[in-house]
């Protein structure tokens, strides 16, 4: 069955490009940033470069395969591109303050907002073919993208405006697994160990993660209002092994003892080391839904 991230990024496809996907298609959705005015939109001709540029290079360097991985050259050229590119060249204002943005087509009055935590991450979808997806995530602050996987993937995450807290994890090869006594945890947990923990504020460069290293396994928390532009590669396919998955951590150092596997060493007292992750059914407060991208057309 498809996580509800999968099912939000369908239903986007669904309604906003349809079988062809043709994009800048109206919505019957209010925007994740407001409406540009003619001078944005002159603003949005004149970096239209940089957004086509990042396509183009995104084209000729990935494969549906993900094979030949990426070279070191490649990444760091992508990277230094999306570094470059800020709110207006994806046709984004920075939001100040939180607001009720998604609700209004449901008929909710402005007196009877719901809470900020219970607000949707817009998710916008600005391009996607067989070798990579290019998408926008807008976050409300206190938001969360709960603990998931890229199976296979590298990801490229560029904070366009805002404050975001990153906790991630690689996971310790070659596997390690533990059952629990007693049930608790309730589910086979496989080791992991931290790679980032740490908060991007906006400017600031872009992170990348690799299939077994740099944090393949991420949890998003907005400090503040926030968007991210993100680069998958390839495209999650569950056909192809690349299903979306999430998890819950223990980073507990009496767990980390609890296991026994040769070439492999946990430290004592590891627990800014190492946590047992253990596989979760998709979280119920996720709360997400489909936005419309506004910014220049790519032309493929």
């Amino acid at each position: 069955m498809l996580s509800k991230f999968q099912i939000a990024v369908d239903n986007a496809r669904k309604l906003f490009f349809g079988a062809n996907k043709t994009q800048g298609s109206s919505s019957p959705f209010t925007q994740c940033s407001s409406l540009s005015s003619s001078a944005d939109m002159v603003e949005h001709q004149f970096s239209s470069s940089k957004v086509q540029a990042l396509y183009e290079l995104c084209k000729s360097t990935f494969s549906p395969s993900g094979l030949p991985p990426s070279s070191s050259a490649a990444v760091q050229k992508i990277s230094s591109l999306l570094d470059s590119i800020g709110p207006a060249d994806v046709g984004l204002k920075e939001e100040t303050s939180d607001d009720d943005r998604g609700h209004g087509m449901f008929g909710l009055q402005r007196l009877s907002r719901v809470a900020k935590w219970s607000q949707p991450i817009t998710y916008i979808d600005v391009y996607e073919c067989d070798s990579f997806t290019m998408c926008i995530f807008c976050f409300p602050t206190s938001s969360v993208i709960p603990l998931h996987d890229h199976p296979g993937m590298t990801v490229f995450s560029k904070v366009l405006y805002g404050s975001l807290h990153v906790k991630a994890y690689d996971w310790v090869e070659p596997a390690v697994l533990s059952k629990t006594k007693d049930g608790f945890p309730p589910l086979t947990e496989r080791l992991a160990k931290f790679a980032v923990d740490k908060v991007l504020t906006a400017p600031c460069v872009t992170s990348v993660l690799y299939p077994n290293a740099g944090g393949n396994l991420h949890c998003f928390t907005a400090l503040t209002p926030c968007a991210v532009l993100d680069i998958l590669t390839p495209t999650y396919n569950e056909q192809a092994g690349r299903k979306c998955t999430y998890y819950h951590d223990y980073p507990d150092s009496k767990l980390c003892k609890q296991f026994s596997a040769s070439g492999v060493e946990v430290k004592d007292g590891g627990t800014e080391e190492y946590a047992w992750l253990s596989e979760i059914e998709t979280p119920e407060d996720l709360y997400m839904r489909p936005g419309q991208y506004t910014g220049p057309a790519i032309r493929e």
